[in-house]
């Protein structure tokens, strides 16, 4: 008897249609009824390769090779999964198989993953398409019973495998053409580049440009307090008449930028009434969307910190090995439609401490059609990740607080809208306008579900100050005007919440209309990739990771200089990925054939490789200059280059990054003039570790490094110090303390005959030690509050004192909070960010 193979791209998924389908016995790895053979990829089986024929080993790559543009494409197993992809391509030779079922998922990936399976195993077999939106019973029955031929999903076979090709060719050509224009001068420098990696690092890259050229503005802003009958209230001044300036994006209706302005408000309203005009309105807040797995990832990161890879190993763990999750890799935040008699079943099934809520839902009937919450049109290949209603037991901590966060978003999407009173209230004096808000919550609506616990990592509704009431027509006093001084502050660096966001609305950056239609929601990478893109560039020396911040290298900087430089900016702008999105989606709908697309891309190959064999480094055009000190060796001119600081006459050059630091032309020309520059911050030895160092001249004019390690050698000259100013007694012996190298040392300390060995590091766990914090030390015995401690073993910044032990050692001091959640039981002080809980002032550790 003739039997139909179903192939699913999960096992799990495949699990679901048995039981759906029913009448299937185990066999191994498999299902098997007397109409279907029943099993599953585990996800993709098979990757593109470089034929062998054309592969050239790593370390050997260079332009003699390139363009790499191979007549097919060969496609190799994936190691662990290799058993799996024999038994398919077992199952589908067996000769009571006539035909195939692709039940992967419905999408392009799932398109993908079916194919590469069907092409491995060389079937001409004929193939039928289940398409699924939702995974209840009755829906992939009702699947089953309208089967589609594959030859109707022949576009979007052909968008796939040309997505597919294209980012091989653009990735493999990419990456070697950069290679090997960086190996030029020697060595082997991997330069990896990517469809969608590239454009990702280079919004981190323009933040941080944009950081680096910030110039801080000062300005003030006026704070009145003001007395009514029923109690005080405070009140920000600004300005009635104020328009925002497109050409200045720190300019807002509180900010004076001229303290003697702000000085003649606060003397003309100081101690004069005022008058009270409010207006209160009523304000509805609804409940966030249900999640995807991108708002999943921004969440949890700036809830807890976790990286978006962490929270996607954590969902994927309660997908798969606790069932209490549904798929996590998705794009989408709503649910089908007709999943909504299934939502009774998963609210029943939750654990007790959510029965109360689960509960109410029911009983109010809040589970009814709801386009925010079931949509078909706005899922694509999954829909929202959800509780499935299956208890989990023995979950890590980790594991329970994202289960928590995903169960308390799915009920509270059910709950009605938050209701607030906001009153806003205007107080004049003297014709000038001061501004309070204030908000109430009437009615908690979804919030109920969350108590005192903030809704959202970015919730700070609880941090609105209730407000004193005023009687209509009420005038009020005016106790004091405060004028406070402030700064701009550039903008923020990018943390995970913040590039999944950027990389997730790219679109809305492609100035093109169509294209950026065509990308729709999509932006740079897919909610499954973004995570491995972000530890991709990490892995790559790309970016760096402090704290939650992450911070481009200068090889990324490098990167991008070289590509902008080359006139291949395709790869560092979304517009690529737009124009692949419409493209490809003229494909899928037989209106671009594969064969015309992929002409393209190889013409795009092409040029890329062209334009890197074209240039030299030296050539590469970039925003560089010339500097002021001559050269050392001839007295000629040093122009800034790609890689170096070369001089115009002579031989004579400075390489521009050395231990994964770039150099600025500022610390080359005080390197050149004063033969010496430093301490500086930001090189990584091999390991990826932080290291200062001062760069001095040698003898021959070439860089090196000077860690200001005194050598014990009791013949060595005395350190002279005679120049200096100390800093303070030694807290040891009493001696001088100075400025010497890398520390802070005792006179005594150094040189023959030393009798001392204190010393402190100019530079603490990535916290520069100012002189005067020094002199603040050791007169005082401690110095201001220190913010930017980063530690060495979780990366994460912290503020401490240094304080001067009894001992005469350096140690940390935290500062003293109010109490909060308990402190974790074992806390390193060297190590940890701040404690939670006020530190014991013995609380100190040597720094």
């Amino acid at each position: 008897m003739s039997k139909l193979l179903i192939i699913a791209e999960k096992p799990s998924v495949a699990q679901d249609i048995a039981r759906a389908l029913g009448g299937f016995t185990r066999e191994g790895d498999y299902f098997e009824s007397e109409q279907y053979v029943l099993s599953s990829a585990i996800g993709h089986l098979l990757e593109l390769a470089v034929p062998e024929e054309y592969e050239v080993k790593r370390g050997k790559w260079s332009f003699a090779h390139l363009p790499m543009i191979p007549p097919h494409f060969a496609l190799n197993p994936i190691d662990k999964t290799a058993d799996r992809l024999k038994l398919l391509s077992k199952l589908i030779k067996r000769k009571d198989v006539t035909g195939l079922v692709n039940a992967c998922d419905a999408g392009r990936e799932g398109e993908l993953i079916f194919n590469y399976i069907a092409q491995h195993a060389k079937t001409d077999k004929p193939t039928q398409r289940l398409w699924l939106q939702s995974m209840t019973a009755a829906a992939i029955r009702d699947g089953f019973a309208r089967l589609r031929p594959a030859k109707e999903l022949a576009g979007l076979a052909d968008a796939a495998m040309s997505r597919a090709e294209s980012d091989w060719l653009i990735g493999i050509n990419g990456t070697r053409a950069m290679t090997a224009f960086n190996s030029k001068s020697g060595g082997f420098h991997l330069t990896t580049v990517g469809r969608v990696q590239t454009p990702t690092l280079a919004l981190v890259v323009e933040r941080e440009e944009r950081i680096r050229k910030f110039v801080s503005r000062d300005y003030w802003e006026l704070e009145g307090q003001f007395g009514a009958a029923a109690g005080p209230y405070v009140g920000r001044w600004f300005d009635e008449k104020f328009k925002k300036d497109e050409n200045d994006e720190h300019a807002t209706a509180s900010r004076l930028w001229d303290k003697a302005r702000a000085e003649s408000i606060r003397a003309k309203c100081d101690g004069k009434p005022g008058k009270v005009e409010e207006q209160s309105k009523p304000s509805t807040q609804l409940s966030p969307l249900l999640f995807d797995l991108t708002s999943l990832q921004r969440e949890a990161n700036g809830r807890f910190g976790f990286s978006a890879r962490t929270t996607l190993q954590l969902a994927q763990a309660l997908y798969e090995k606790h069932k209490a999750l549904t798929y996590p890799r998705t794009d989408s935040r709503a649910l089908p439609e007709d999943y909504l008699p299934t939502v009774g079943g998963v609210l029943a099934g939750l654990p007790d401490r959510y029965a109360p809520f689960a509960n109410q839902i029911v009983k109010q009937g809040w589970v009814k059609p709801n386009k925010r919450i079931f949509n078909n049109a706005k899922i694509s290949d999954h829909f929202a990740i959800i509780p499935t209603g299956t208890v989990p037991k023995s979950l890590s901590d980790a594991e329970a607080k994202l289960y928590d966060l995903v169960v308390k978003r799915f009920l509270s999407v059910f709950y009605p809208a938050a209701e607030y009173l906001v009153t806003t209230r205007i107080t004049r004096v003297e014709g000038e306008a001061f501004k309070t808000e204030g908000k109430v919550l009437v009615n908690p609506g979804w919030l109920a579900v969350w108590g005192k616990e903030a809704a959202s990592a970015e919730d700070k509704d609880d941090a609105t100050p209730a407000l004193a009431p005023v009687k209509p027509g009420e005038v009020v006093r005016t106790d004091d005007v405060i004028v406070r001084a402030n700064v701009t502050k550039p903008p923020a660096r990018y943390n995970e919440a913040t590039l999944l966001s950027a990389m997730e609305g790219a679109g809305k950056l492609v100035d093109d209309e169509e294209l950026r239609e065509a990308m729709g929601g999509r932006g740079l990478g897919t909610p499954a990739t973004r995570a491995q893109i972000i530890e991709n560039l990490i892995a790559e020396q790309y970016m760096l990771r402090e704290g939650r911040e992450l911070i481009p290298t200068a090889k990324a900087f490098s990167l991008i200089t070289l590509l902008k430089g080359l006139s291949v900016e395709e790869l560092t702008s979304p517009e690529l990925t737009g124009e692949w999105e419409y493209k490809l989606g003229r494909i899928e709908r037989g209106e671009l054939s594969r064969a015309d697309f992929m002409r393209e891309i190889a013409e795009m190959t092409k040029h890329i490789v062209e334009r890197a064999k074209t240039y030299d480094s030296d050539t590469i055009p970039g925003d560089f200059g010339i500097l002021k000190s001559p050269c050392p060796k001839c007295g000629g001119l040093i122009r800034e280059t790609y890689k170096k600081f070369q001089c115009s006459d002579c031989d004579y050059s400075l390489w521009k990054i050395v231990a994964g630091r770039q150099f600025e032309p500022g610390e080359i020309e005080t390197l050149l003039t004063d033969g010496t520059v430093g301490p500086l911050v930001g090189f990584r030895n091999k390991m990826g570790r932080p290291f200062n160092a001062i760069i001095k001249l040698n003898d021959e004019k070439q860089p090196e490094f000077d860690f200001g390690q005194p050598k014990d050698d009791e013949n060595a000259e005395p350190v002279d110090f005679s120049g200096q100013e100390a800093l303070g007694p030694c807290p040891k012996c009493r001696s001088n303390v100075y400025d010497h190298g890398l520390s802070y040392v005792c006179e005594k300390s150094v040189g023959p005959g030393k009798s001392c060995d204190f010393r402190s590091g100019k530079v603490i766990l990535q916290q520069e030690i100012e002189a005067s914090q020094m002199q603040k030390l050791l007169g005082e015995g401690r110095t201001d509050l220190l913010k930017n401690f980063v530690s060495s073993r979780t990366r994460r910044k912290f503020s401490a004192f240094l304080v001067r032990g009894e001992d005469g050692k350096v140690g940390f001091e935290f500062e003293k909070k109010a109490p909060k959640a308990p402190a974790k039981k074992k806390a390193d002080a060297d190590e940890a960010a701040p404690a939670e809980k006020p530190a014991p002032r013995s609380r100190r550790k040597s720094a």
